[in-house]
């Protein structure tokens, strides 16, 4: 099964790419790489969450909010490659998780985003990962995640 129908199956579409709101693209192929620019939780042009994780922001919230940041990054690699049918390993996570100061389950919130690239591409979508606790992130959001993703056999 393709991580399109994956994505059918459990019910979730990829959302449009966000426009930069800076001086960046999206998303950028070099070889049979394809890297993403820090993704948000945007849908629609609205942010589904903001705030800090363990404060205003609970572990739960932080984790949706990672699975819509991790939507966005398969969003932009896909459309950098052809479609996200195009992308055949994800190779590296990294979320950032703005959060109280004595919050400590950075690797929780991130988890939700690794979880659900295994569910989409298998033993494929296994990665290796950085989960990073920061004091604020652009507008005010609790997780921004980059990724890197392999294309081709």
């Amino acid at each position: 099964m393709t991580p399109s129908q994956r994505l059918t199956q459990l019910g979730m579409n990829l959302p449009e790419v966000s426009k930069p709101v800076g001086s960046y693209v999206p998303a950028l192929v070099a070889g049979r790489l394809v890297m993403t620019s820090g993704q948000i939780p945007i849908l629609a042009g609205k942010l589904t969450h903001t705030g800090k994780v363990g404060d205003t922001v609970t572990l739960e919230q932080g984790q949706e909010a990672a699975k819509v940041c991790v939507l966005n990054a398969l969003a932009a690699a896909g459309a950098a490659v052809g479609g996200v049918d195009n992308i055949s390993r994800i190779i590296r996570v990294c979320v950032y998780v703005a959060c109280a100061p004595a919050f400590t389950d950075q690797p929780k919130v991130a988890n939700a985003a690794s979880d659900l690239l295994a569910e989409l591409f298998g033993e494929s979508g296994k990665h290796v990962r950085s989960a990073v606790g920061v004091a604020s992130l652009p507008l005010d959001v609790p997780v921004e995640l980059e990724l890197v993703a392999a294309t081709g056999d």
